[in-house]
């Protein structure tokens, strides 16, 4: 079912990847890449994270071109850990893409895509935090959705969420930031894709939390998961239809109407740190289950229910970033991913054959 194309060394962590959305046929193929990487002293263990021990990123952009299976990297630029990260569509009609990111200082940057000089330039730097000399939290995850304006919403390390929106110039401004209800971290937050009023967050206090945006009220809250709410996908398809990921390893599908209990579950070991449909065939779903692989799975929202297509095996450390390329391929129909994990800071693009 997968077929390795390329395997990359990204030197620092690897945690996220996002394909650019082909809207013209010249930008098919690029993609970027998001990494972490503690910088320790001598004596401190790796997992800590202090002032003495700061945080450093890259974000790394690729083509890979379907034609003749080539991989090229085109550009390296030097950030503050990356944790998340998504493509924005131009604010004007005669603009350019965006790569959004959120980082380890708190930040959210963009830089517009350059295709004709084949790279990334930084635009706007945006900080968290209100106060400036106000302890930044991490900034966790992001979403965004187009209203008459782009808009954004981030989750941070201390539980906070942050509602901000791109002007036709470009400029990030903030509509508001509050304490989501989450104890602890806010792991990740998802519009909902039928509603421009609800957002949803997820955290280490183990809620999923509905959000009002009309009222800054909470909606509804949720207390199903077992461990942590790590990701969250509103389908593009079927309305009422959330996806949520866990630390305790269970992909679960509910409707929204009905909070109570999941309309399916499917365990696949191994925290679930990212969910992505395939933007050609959304009921196909690409898992980053941390511990274990990538996981593919069908969605049958008929019946309803959720089936493992199959398990990308290539890599031994944790299994953060995925996402699917936007195209099949000409010559034989097939799906392209790409993969990325963390300590052994490997990069994969493959070729996904379904039901072989």
């Amino acid at each position: 079912m997968f077929t390795t194309l390329h395997s990359e060394d990204t030197e620092y962590s690897a945690d996220s990847v996002e394909f650019l959305p082909q809207d013209d046929p010249e930008e098919e193929g690029y993609f970027a890449c998001g990494t972490y990487q503690l910088v320790q002293e001598e004596g401190e263990h790796e997992q800590e994270a202090s002032p003495k021990c700061p945080r450093k990123g890259r974000v790394y952009l690729y083509h890979f071109a379907d034609s003749n299976s080539r991989l090229q990297r085109l550009q390296c630029i030097e950030t503050a850990a990356i944790l998340d990260m998504k493509w924005l569509p131009a604010c004007r009609d005669d603009g350019a893409a965006h790569l959004a990111t959120v980082n380890s200082l708190g930040q959210l940057e963009t830089y517009e895509f350059l295709r004709d000089e084949q790279k990334l330039e930084r635009r706007t730097c945006f900080c968290l935090a209100e106060e400036q000399d106000q302890e930044a939290p991490l900034a966790l995850s992001l979403d965004w959705r187009r209203e008459q304006a782009i808009q954004l919403a981030v989750s941070d390390s201390k539980g906070g969420l942050h509602l901000l929106k791109c002007s036709p110039q470009g400029e990030i401004i903030r509509e508001r930031s509050w304490s989501s209800g989450h104890g602890f971290e806010a792991w990740t937050c998802a519009f909902d894709r039928w509603s421009p009023h609800l957002l949803y967050s997820g955290g280490d206090d183990m809620l999923l939390l509905a959000h009002d945006l009309r009222t800054e009220q909470r909606a509804w809250s949720n207390r199903t998961h077992m461990a942590g709410v790590t990701c969250l996908l509103s389908h593009p398809r079927h309305e009422h239809h959330l996806l949520t990921g866990s630390y305790d390893e269970q992909l679960r599908l509910f409707d929204t109407r009905a909070m109570r209990r999941p309309l399916a579950e499917l365990n696949l070991g191994g925290g679930i740190w990212r969910l992505k449909p395939h933007p050609l065939a959304s009921d196909l779903l690409l898992a980053a289950c941390m511990y274990t692989n990538f996981s593919v799975v069908q969605l049958d929202a008929s019946a309803p229910g959720l089936s493992l297509l199959g398990a990308y095996e290539e890599h031994a450390s944790i299994c953060y970033g995925a996402d699917w390329a936007p195209f099949r391929s000409r010559d034989d129909g097939s799906l392209t991913m790409a993969t990325c994990s963390f300590y052994d800071h490997k990069l994969c693009v493959s070729r996904v054959e379904i039901g072989k």
